[in-house]
């Protein structure tokens, strides 16, 4: 725990939103296996965790910049839409769906990340 202290107080703003959507990915993953396993209580825990990131990505949106903002902001409100409905419906598919847009948009960031380091 200390380790991942460490590294939250020293990652630059770009890490730190690289390490929210692993964090998002690990959660979720961790919930659909406890969902497989009938773990109702453990899948409903990771699904409020990955909740509090697609969160914590929505109240550190910079509205600054609408163009960009706006869609995003849309885009957590529906992934939440589908952490809780998943949630409620104990179903895997739609958490799947979650999974890939955490999957997709982490891709992008590092992307992002590398294509910044270069120039």
């Amino acid at each position: 725990m200390q380790v991942l202290q460490k590294q939250i107080e020293t990652a630059s703003k770009e890490e730190l939103t690289l390490m929210l959507y692993e964090g998002g990915i690990k959660f979720l993953n961790q919930a659909i296996i406890a969902l497989e396993k009938n773990d109702i209580v453990k899948a409903n825990n990771l699904i409020l965790r990955t909740e509090d990131v697609v969160r914590e990505f929505q109240i550190t949106l910079n509205h600054d910049y609408e163009e960009i903002s706006k869609p995003l902001d849309t885009l957590y409100d529906y992934m939440h839409y589908r952490l809780v409905e998943g949630n409620l419906a104990k179903d895997v598919g739609m958490l799947n769906e979650v999974l890939d847009m955490f999957r997709e948009m982490r891709d992008t960031w590092k992307e992002a990340m590398k294509l910044a380091k270069a120039s």
